[in-house]
């Protein structure tokens, strides 16, 4: 058996910027092999890890190459797992089911290119239920940040009609047959095993992940004295308009330099 975040391939891919080194990456997860793409900047330095988690399900939001070279841009060595059953990868997405290892175990994976310990997580959409579990299962990240960021699995099968087909065939059923199994992939209910700072970015029109997840996690996170900064911003949707997602990008990326 091989051990979880062993790396079991590595080959390098196209990079669209000159800087920045984009590498595909097979590691092990619970005995399955999962990919995942891995940015670093060229020039030598001693830079932090970021774990990139991503939205969607199976195709839909896939891991993109100029996302993640935008974030190791900011002097982060960045790792972002696809997860399980994702182009190419073993087994099937699960929706922050048993998949929410192959994001634990993407730290173990990061820890080895980078030279300090220091590892924040980031995770968008679907990511922020990645990022949470992943913060909950570990106790060696320094912050947390959840951007559009789902917290409450069953709210999304209610609001996402797109990805009902999906949802139900990956987790067995609706909210109202499976309660159970909608539950146990929703993080709130564990939040206060959480030790490291959260930071939650959240537009309040957001169509696609309501605005209610961010309030949600943010009344939890308070209810049990953790560290949690908000930045709520009216008018903005799920993706933020061009020039303020790269600002927005550019000051999460120093809020998590300064918790370490």
């Amino acid at each position: 058996m091989k051990d979880n975040g062993e790396i079991f391939s590595m080959r390098n891919y196209p990079s669209p910027n000159p800087a920045i080194r984009l590498d595909e990456i097979t590691y092990w997860s619970q005995g399955l092999r999962v990919k995942g793409l891995l940015a670093r900047p060229k020039q030598q330095g001693d830079y932090e890890g970021l774990l990139y988690l991503r939205g969607g399900l199976q195709s839909i939001g896939m891991v993109r190459p100029a996302r993640i070279a935008q974030f190791a841009a900011q002097g982060f060595v960045v790792f972002a797992p696809y997860y399980r059953g994702n182009r190419g990868g073993e087994g099937k997405d699960e929706f922050a089911g048993e998949d929410r290892f192959d994001a634990v175990y993407g730290v173990d994976v990061l820890k080895q290119f980078i030279k300090k310990d220091n590892v924040h997580l980031y995770g968008f959409s679907r990511g922020g239920l990645m990022v949470l579990w992943t913060a909950i299962i570990r106790n060696d990240i320094q912050s947390v940040v959840t951007w559009a960021g789902v917290s409450d699995a069953g709210a999304t099968y209610w609001e996402r009609v797109d990805m009902r087909r999906g949802l139900k065939r990956i987790i067995g059923g609706t909210p109202n047959k499976v309660p159970e199994l909608y539950e146990s992939r929703t993080p709130l209910y564990a939040i206060e095993q959480v030790q490291a700072p959260v930071l939650i970015i959240h537009g309040t029109e957001d169509a696609h992940v309501d605005i209610e997840h961010a309030y949600q996690l943010e009344r939890y996170l308070k209810a049990e004295e953790k560290p949690v900064e908000t930045w709520y911003t009216t008018g903005y949707k799920h993706y933020y308009p061009p020039k303020y997602n790269r600002e927005t990008v550019q000051k999460l990326c120093e809020w998590m330099k300064s918790h370490h």
